[in-house]
């Protein structure tokens, strides 16, 4: 009977534990900072950097998904295709092109919070 309870015990605090501890399904949804860029060099995917399709870099989403972002500031949308790896700067979620941070206002600032979701 001890034994037992020891192993319920043991994969209770495991549940629990592993409930706390990031993992990549939780990088579905997020918030923090955006930045955007415009150039045209090689993605991380392998395409062209084009700064008038609605694209967008993360860390860890697969290439190809698609995500909601919301500009916590002003409420604007838009959905981007993750092409590219980054940002690489403490606090940052997301890499914008040109063209997605024009259709959330962001662009004259530079950076914005944002929120966002995958949706594909």
């Amino acid at each position: 009977m001890k034994k037992i309870s020891r192993s319920i015990i043991a994969a209770a605090t495991i549940a629990a534990c592993s409930s706390l501890l990031p993992a990549e399904g939780f990088a579905a949804n997020g918030c923090g900072g955006a930045s955007w860029y415009a150039l045209r060099s090689k993605t991380a995917s392998g395409e062209r950097m084009n700064p008038a399709v609605l694209t967008a870099a993360h860390r860890s989403l697969a290439f190809g998904t698609k995500v909601k972002v919301t500009n916590s500031h002003n409420g604007r949308t838009v959905v981007v295709r993750i092409n590219d790896r980054g940002p690489f700067i403490r606090g940052r979620v997301l890499d914008l092109s040109r063209a997605a941070a024009q259709n959330i206002g962001m662009v004259s600032s530079g950076t914005a919070k944002v929120c966002y979701q995958v949706i594909s």
